[in-house]
């Protein structure tokens, strides 16, 4: 008897086979949990039964006002209740989620309004403006302005649009879900940061949000009822798919609009937080944090941290105010962290605090539902993997992207060789973790040698008075490029240019050393990573 599955004469049917959805798992928590708390944002509470009916009704709700299976319907929404909502309700009646940068501006909104063709926009009234010029610059069928009030925040309903509430009042909260028929249907449309051009459409399946979900809880060690903090942005890799994840664990979502130290703080102490992900410049806020925003808490809280290498002295620095850190890596078009430093306990636990911050500033291994994350050189040869030779992150998994919305041409140059090639710079270890050395474009080449940024900015990080910094390339007549280091400094500290430099010197090799230091806030994006290209521009000026 032969076992292939065209041999056997057994088929897929409605009992052996669904299709794998994230929408499945706040199915079942209403059925499984429906009393436990589901979400938390300032003084409401929702249960899963809760929960699960207003999702329900805006489904219901946005089908009745034209919404069809397929159609784009977006968002430009802060970290709120009704964003955690809509990224159920809004592919339950068979729509596409597009979840807006809300800090982008107002030409390239109106780029992603017309490109993904959105139907439908869920707007907080803050972003009125933003969306309503945007509207203004489209030629076709502008998109239905939905107004999501949040008087609590200090932003009221307008009363120009249909607000949120009363859609949701409309809807019909027996209304049948509309379930993918095939888990390759698309879910997500999300735009990437679009630095050297209009930004691209990632496009989502259900299968690889659904995967993602199921390999989060394995490799952040999580148990059921987690409390989870909202601090990456929903807009942001769909937060980086947690949001789809905590009913699968009959978990809590608490809301945080504003990300403060003290709103950290507060969520911990308060509400019991367990869980958040942030790129390390939250784990310097935390750290950095004035006394009066602290709160005291009896809890590890379990940290996912990614969108740059943390450095090692930040890592060092949070772990004794009781965070335990995990760096994870990934990007939009592989439905956020892919990545972790998967910490191998019984070898490393004993081993002295900068040694251990060292290992876990380390980009890490594959996530369980991905099958292979490596570094290959310009041929897709893996390279040795002895801790100095690099080449690309090429990625293979299911949790990886459908392709650019589009764009074929730019799908094919991504996924070509049968990998997704990352642009990121790495090199691994005799243990097969990766470490980023830089993105491809972050390079330094100076008189012929490559200078990592990313080494560079983890020395400086280690001096008193940084609390950020990011090393670009900086014309050189002589060196072709040297590295220039933008510095933040800490508040109350000092530091000069002099300094700094003396202070890279004794640990970096000369070539490798800045050769400028300008000081000042850092621009950054709404998920904290520093913008380089915006320093890149800033020193090739005369």
């Amino acid at each position: 008897m032969g076992w292939m599955a065209d041999e056997t004469g057994l088929e897929k049917n409605a009992a052996n086979f669904v299709p794998l959805t994230p929408l499945s798992h706040l199915r079942r928590a209403a059925k499984v949990f429906p009393n436990r708390e589901a979400l938390i944002y300032g003084p409401t509470r929702l249960t899963y039964k809760d929960y699960y009916t207003r999702v329900t009704r805006l489904a219901s709700s946005l089908a009745t006002r034209g919404v069809k299976p397929g159609d784009v319907v977006a968002t430009l929404l802060p970290n709120t209740l009704p964003h955690v909502e809509a990224s159920f309700g809004i592919p339950a009646c068979g729509a596409v989620l597009n979840t807006i940068n809300i800090r982008l501006d107002v030409d390239t909104v109106a780029y992603i309004f017309a490109h993904g063709e959105a139907k439908a926009v869920l707007v907080d009234p803050q972003f009125l403006p933003l969306a309503e010029k945007a509207i203004a610059l489209l030629d076709g069928d502008p998109p239905e302005i939905i107004e999501v009030a949040d008087a609590r925040a200090g932003h009221p309903a307008s009363g120009k649009y249909l607000e949120y509430e009363d859609l949701l009042a409309s809807g019909d909260p027996e209304f049948a879900w509309v379930m993918p028929e095939d888990e390759w249907e698309s879910l997500a449309l999300n735009y990437t940061s679009g630095t050297t051009g209009r930004p691209k459409g990632v496009v989502y399946h259900h299968r690889g949000a659904y995967l993602m979900t199921m390999g989060t809880p394995v490799s952040w060690n999580m148990g059921l009822y987690p409390r989870y903090l909202t601090i990456v942005p929903l807009f942001h890799c769909n937060n980086w798919n947690h949001s789809w994840m905590m009913p699968a664990l009959g978990g809590t979502i608490v809301c945080c609009r504003d990300v403060t130290p003290k709103a950290i703080y507060d969520a911990i102490a308060d509400e019991g937080v367990t869980h958040f992900g942030g790129a390390p410049i939250v784990l310097n806020m935390i750290v950095n944090a004035r006394d009066e925003d602290r709160k005291s808490f009896d809890h590890i809280v379990e940290v996912f941290t990614a969108g740059a290498p943390p450095p090692a002295a930040t890592l060092a620095a949070v772990e004794p105010l009781g965070f335990n850190v995990t760096q994870v890596y990934g990007l939009t078009e592989t439905y956020g962290h892919v990545t972790e430093c998967l910490w191998n306990g019984p070898e490393w636990d004993g081993k002295p605090q900068d040694e251990r911050a060292a290992l876990k500033a380390r980009t890490g291994v594959p996530f369980p539902q991905m099958e292979d994350i490596t570094v290959m050189d310009d041929n897709m040869a893996q390279i040795p993997m002895d801790g100095e030779a690099t080449g690309e992150i090429m990625i293979r998994g299911n949790s990886v992207m459908k392709g650019y919305l589009k764009n074929p041409d730019a799908t094919a140059e991504a996924f070509q060789g049968g990998y997704f090639h990352s642009g990121d710079i790495a090199h691994q270890t005799p243990d097969g973790y990766i470490k980023i050395t830089d993105r491809a474009k972050d390079i330094i080449i100076s008189g012929g040698e490559n200078v990592s940024s990313v080494e560079v900015e983890g020395v400086l990080m280690h001096h008193p008075a940084v609390n950020l910094c990011a090393v670009v390339a900086k014309p050189d007549d002589k060196w072709g490029e040297v590295p220039c280091a933008f510095v933040e400094l800490k508040e109350g500290m000092e530091a000069s240019e002099a300094e700094l430099i003396a202070f890279a010197r004794e640990h970096l090799a000369g070539f490798k050393t800045p050769k400028a230091v300008e000081f000042g806030e850092l621009p950054k994006t709404s998920t904290g990573k520093i913008q380089k290209f915006q320093l890149r521009k800033q020193v090739k000026q005369p």
